[in-house]
């Protein structure tokens, strides 16, 4: 009698206790979602200096569609969209080669593979991090940030590599 009693009290006991950790999983769950979701104002906050392109590296680069997309990227990213990263590994991976293959000879130097480097660095660990649930939004801001900035410091050194190559220095 005191086994059924048992059985009857442990079975209850497992039942109600597993119920209380599937709904306390899902609630975790949409908070973790809810949690990482990024708005435009919240994007436009972060603080970084970006350089934009002079006239002169535009016209040399004209062709460089992948930096091009890189643009198209960030655009969407300061909306507060990461629909690009979300299980896009191939697409993210043939870009970056692309973008690295494709670099127009007055732009290419030394300085500027190295901030491409950086750049897909930033890229690759803002791709992971917006595909983990465990990611948290200040996280995510910041490697947005490095991301911005990566991306800005390419502009700096093709604007200074450029301008370097069109000075004319006589010699006395």
């Amino acid at each position: 009698m005191n086994l059924k009693v048992l059985t009857v009290f442990s079975l209850i006991l497992l039942f109600v206790s597993c119920k209380k950790t599937q709904d306390t999983e899902a609630s975790e769950t949409i908070e973790k979602q809810q949690s990482q979701d990024l708005t435009q104002q919240e994007i436009s906050k972060l603080k970084y200096i970006e350089y934009a392109l002079d006239s002169k590296t535009e016209d040399v680069i004209i062709d460089w569609k992948e930096y091009y997309q890189f643009q198209d990227i960030i655009t969407n990213i300061k909306q507060g969209d990461l629909s690009f990263f979300y299980n896009n590994d191939e697409e993210v991976k043939l870009l970056v080669k692309n973008l690295k293959a494709n670099i127009p000879a007055q732009v290419n130097s030394a300085s500027i593979s190295a901030r491409l480097l950086v750049l897909e660095t930033k890229l690759l660990k803002l791709e992971s991090l917006s595909n983990l649930s465990t990611t948290s939004k200040e996280e995510l801001l910041n490697t947005i940030k490095e991301f911005f900035v990566a991306f800005s410091n390419i502009n700096f050194q093709m604007n200074k590599k450029i301008e370097f190559d069109n000075r004319d220095i006589e010699k006395p």
